[in-house]
């Protein structure tokens, strides 16, 4: 599976109050105003939240798949190869876990309960 640039978007968008805008010459995703994903490297990354404990396991486990630019050293941030996920359900589950550590309570208490905008 390649996933691409329009997976991504297509994953973000899905998600309650998620509004794209382009900042730093890339497509950036923010839901209730806070950053969760940008779209470097000409789309064929993400970059997403991910807390610096969990994101260096997830690097030293899957290096191919995942990588911490050296900007991001000190942030809870991770890269995501795009071609290098095993299928969409990854890459939604990947986007989605990025907007929840972004996304306000009251926005997750509704999307938990089923409901979206």
């Amino acid at each position: 599976m390649k996933a691409s640039g329009d997976d991504v978007r297509a994953a973000a968008l899905s998600l309650p109050q998620v509004k794209e805008g382009f900042e730093w010459n890339m497509p950036t995703f923010r839901v209730s105003g806070k950053l969760f994903l940008t779209l470097p490297e000409s789309e064929t990354s993400m970059a997403v939240r991910c807390p610096i404990a969990d994101r260096d396991e997830l690097v030293q486990a899957e290096p191919d798949k995942f990588w911490i630019a050296a900007h991001e050293a000190y942030n809870a941030w991770v890269r995501v190869r795009l071609a290098a996920l095993d299928d969409l359900e990854e890459l939604r589950a990947i986007v989605e876990d990025s907007w929840r550590q972004a996304a306000p309570g009251k926005v997750l208490e509704q999307y938990s309960g089923g409901v979206t905008d």
